[in-house]
């Protein structure tokens, strides 16, 4: 019996441009968060709301992207990295809009060494995310 009896697994499995397109939303949404980390006085609400809907798109489609080959995916030692990558970058946003100096930031105030160190971990948790979901294609 084929693995993928989701009517979206299959329509991926099927449609080389569904593929295409799914997965480009799939990197947008990555984009959407990368581009959103760091917070700015005037913008920050915003762009925390912007990485919300990036995080959720990225997610929703990663797991439209998963359903195609579930049992490849998860023998597949670069997801596993990603896997751990991305949970590791949900619980730092976790930690960052539980952290009274980051609500500041968001709303115009100082940008403390603990909310810088904590947006620089979110970016390069975030990129290499998306590396490691690069790489899986080359494992």
């Amino acid at each position: 019996m084929d693995e993928a009896v989701w009517f979206g697994a299959v329509w991926l499995r099927m449609s080389s441009t569904a593929y295409l397109l799914v997965n480009a939303s799939h990197i947008l949404g990555i984009g959407l968060i990368i581009g959103a980390i760091l917070p700015l006085s005037l913008m920050g609400p915003f762009l925390s709301r912007c990485a919300l809907t990036g995080m959720v798109l990225a997610v929703v489609t990663g797991l439209w992207l998963f359903s195609v080959a579930p049992k490849d995916y998860l023998t597949n030692q670069a997801f596993l990295v990603k896997a751990g990558l991305l949970a590791v970058a949900i619980l730092n946003i976790g930690f960052q809009h539980f952290n009274p100096a980051f609500q500041r930031a968001l709303r115009g105030g100082p940008l403390t060494s603990g909310v810088k160190l904590s947006a620089i971990a979110s970016f390069i948790l975030w990129l290499s995310v998306l590396v490691a979901g690069r790489w899986i294609g080359f494992i």
